[in-house]
């Protein structure tokens, strides 16, 4: 397989970027010991950005995104991988600055690929994706920082989203009683059906407030907003309790007191799903193949073809998707 079709944003004079679907030839690719032939994608908020010529994410045009991708080895010079097996790569520099899943071929390092666990498809695989690892990730470390169901109400921002979605669904299936915020008012029965107990709108959470505490509300949240409403979900935390912080769709700013800290033991979390070890890759996605394995993934997904990426992606910039759009690379 020497060419292969693929999405290819190229800046314009002028400073416009434009992107169309084409023919790449494999000559193309970077360098790498792992040639992969991809079956499946899925769209996330850095691939909108980078296909809109973000260069805070992508610095080099023509290129490729697509930071997700599931297919099958066709070579490889590592002894780890065979061709015909079936992997996963999300993370790293994969379509940010190395060609990325939204063409039909990749060529990435070994030490980015990770073998499909045996219970999770690769179509599976990408409609949990980068946002659907990281919500696991946000949940682990709740759970490790000591969140019990019995604790109270779990908080999920953005919960319409790929990593909010998620992280309802599995938190849900734990047993935990979730509460999601978000601003699609139309969207409370889809959350539901994941396992929400009930919704709220994100306008309660953002709006500015000089105390530097309120009243104590959640036992745990996970966030992928930032801003003030992150300040707000640590002023109403209770006691010893933890967010888990992952995203900036609303701000990356934190204009917050040391207070809840210092008053309340409350714990910031943390969350990076790009260059974690590649042992903890492979614990979260077989994690995510057993017992976290989610029976709504369908329900969570669109499936879409090269002809759609373009208003895909726009929606996905303009804030507009629900749930998870996955990218079949042979429609």
């Amino acid at each position: 397989m020497q060419e292969f079709k693929a999405l290819l944003v190229e800046e314009r004079e002028g400073g416009s970027f434009c992107g169309s679907v084409v023919q790449r030839n494999v000559v193309d690719l970077p360098e790498g010991d792992v040639l992969i032939r991809v079956r499946y994608s899925s769209l996330n908020y850095k691939d909108a950005l980078s296909a809109s010529g973000n260069k805070g994410v992508t610095r080099n045009y023509p290129h490729t995104p697509g930071i997700d991708a599931a297919g099958e080895v066709l070579q490889s010079d590592c002894p780890n991988f065979q061709s015909g097996d079936e992997v996963i790569v999300i993370g790293y520099d994969l379509g940010m600055n190395t060609s990325g899943g939204f063409g039909q071929l990749i060529r990435v390092p070994h030490q980015w690929v990770v073998k499909r666990p045996d219970k999770l498809g690769l179509k599976e695989s990408m409609i949990l994706g980068t946002a659907g690892f990281t919500a696991a990730l946000c949940v682990e470390k709740l759970l490790l920082n000591g969140t019990n169901p019995e604790n109270g109400d779990v908080l999920v921002t953005g919960a319409t989203g790929g990593v909010g979605a998620v992280a309802v669904a599995i938190l849900g299936k734990l047993g935990y009683t979730v509460v999601g915020s978000t601003g699609k008012s139309d969207q409370e029965e889809f959350l539901t059906g994941l396992g929400a107990a009930r919704v709220i709108d994100r306008c309660a959470l953002s709006e500015e407030n000089p105390r530097p505490l309120l009243r104590e509300e959640w036992a745990a949240a996970v966030d992928v907003v930032g801003g003030n409403t992150l300040v707000n979900i640590l002023k109403t935390l209770k006691y010893g309790s933890s967010v888990a912080c992952c995203g900036l769709v609303e701000s990356p700013s934190l204009p917050a007191t040391v207070l809840p800290f210092i008053l309340r033991g409350v714990n910031l979390l943390g969350i990076d799903s790009v260059n974690l070890p590649l042992e903890t890759k492979n614990r979260v996605w077989n994690l995510l193949a057993s017992d976290w394995k989610l029976d709504c993934l369908d329900a969570l997904c669109q499936e879409i073809g090269f002809n759609e990426l373009a208003a895909s992606l726009s929606s996905v910039l303009e804030g507009k998707a629900v749930g998870r759009l996955v990218l079949n690379l042979d429609r």
